[in-house]
């Protein structure tokens, strides 16, 4: 199976959650984006390493890392292996000279750790088509990006979905258009995936 490689586009404030961030990914060589809502611990751990900023103390991805080289293992990509009921999973793509290792981690834990490797992230054509957005020149805002959040743990319900039921194809593209344009996106994704049941 082919992988697409990811770009991390940035961190934003979750709207669907508070204490909760968007990690926004970016297909390298395409338009589509790959959000994912992840917890402000692991925001954190993410952000002060693109900002290279060092801690006074090890944080938990730090000794991870440390604890990696000491015994001679390398983590060499981060791999968004699936999307299971809107609930992301990754593997940690881990090898010293002996052998390769694949580790079961949340996407949130595995970027932390990727980034402190420099490693390269990857997904599946499946998992991006099925939760990506397609950022087009209507959407896009001078760097703005058109999001549809999906969570690493299960959505804790369905509040704000049985409205749209009620609406017709036609109607639904019009809200979706109107929330995108509002920079709405946990009302986007929501009205997205009601347009996704019908097709």
């Amino acid at each position: 199976m082919d992988k697409i490689k990811l770009e991390i586009l940035g961190l934003s404030s979750s709207q669907s959650q508070s204490g909760s961030f968007a990690l926004v990914l970016g297909e390298a060589n395409g338009n589509r984006r790959l959000p994912i809502i992840i917890g402000m611990f692991e925001a954190q751990a993410i952000a002060i390493e693109i900002e290279r900023i060092t801690p006074n103390r090890p944080m938990t991805h730090d000794l991870f890392k440390s604890f990696a080289h000491n015994f001679k293992f390398e983590v060499s990509e981060v791999l968004i292996s699936d999307l299971k009921e809107g609930v992301f999973f990754a593997k940690l793509i881990c090898n010293n000279t002996k052998q390769t290792v694949e580790i079961d981690s949340r996407p949130s834990d595995a970027i932390a750790i990727g980034i402190r490797f420099g490693v390269p992230i990857f997904t599946y054509e499946a998992v991006l088509s099925e939760a990506g957005i397609i950022l087009t020149d209507e959407t896009n805002d001078e760097g703005g990006s058109v999001l549809k959040e999906r969570e690493e743990q299960p959505a804790s319900g369905t509040a704000g979905t049985d409205d749209l039921k009620n609406f017709t194809t036609e109607k639904l593209q019009d809200l979706l258009k109107d929330a995108l344009s509002k920079e709405d996106y946990e009302r986007a994704a929501k009205i997205r995936d009601e347009i996704n049941k019908r097709n």
